[in-house]
């Protein structure tokens, strides 16, 4: 009986030594997550992680994976932008990039998960990209305060032509 039991307690105890290492080694490997958006037009959906990502109070400290998105577009359909819950949680702003210029909105916290972006500005033309920024207020040595993005998502659009 003492025998059995002590196998047992051998069995159980090398049982929890392999699971501990186990979850260790899947732990070691693993990458942080990185928030991405989601962009959605006639069709076709990219998702995209940060192009860059700094801390909040150091924007100078950052990590630069420097992913870019593409999305095909048409003149017809506009783009379906969704930002994830830690975006929206946060002041954030949409920069839409057309031919002849730019269009900047801001968001308050908390108050917009999805945006619907128009492809074509009837001022400004045709649509070739736009980003999301989380932007941070700094000072510069005369104490002027200014915005400077910490984070930031691009995505650049492909005009379909056949789609037209």
């Amino acid at each position: 009986m003492k025998r059995a039991v002590a196998v047992l307690a051998t069995v159980a105890l090398l049982a929890s030594l392999g699971t501990a290492v186990l979850v260790w080694r899947l732990s070691a490997t693993s990458e942080p997550h990185l928030p991405e958006i989601s962009a959605f037009s006639n069709g076709h959906l990219t998702r995209v992680g940060p192009y860059r990502l700094c801390e909040v109070l150091n924007p100078t400290d950052c990590v630069v994976p420097a992913q870019q998105g593409e999305l095909p577009v048409t003149g017809r359909h506009p783009v379906q932008l969704s930002v994830p819950q830690e975006v929206e949680r946060a002041p954030w702003v949409l920069l839409r990039a057309f031919e002849d210029g730019d269009r900047i909105d801001e968001f308050r916290p908390d108050t917009r998960l999805a945006v619907t972006i128009p492809t074509v500005d009837p001022q400004l033309g045709r649509l070739t990209g736009f980003a999301v920024q989380l932007p941070t207020l700094v000072r510069d040595e005369e104490g002027n305060e200014f915005p400077v993005p910490h984070a930031e998502w691009s995505v650049r659009t492909h005009w379909d032509q056949r789609a037209e």
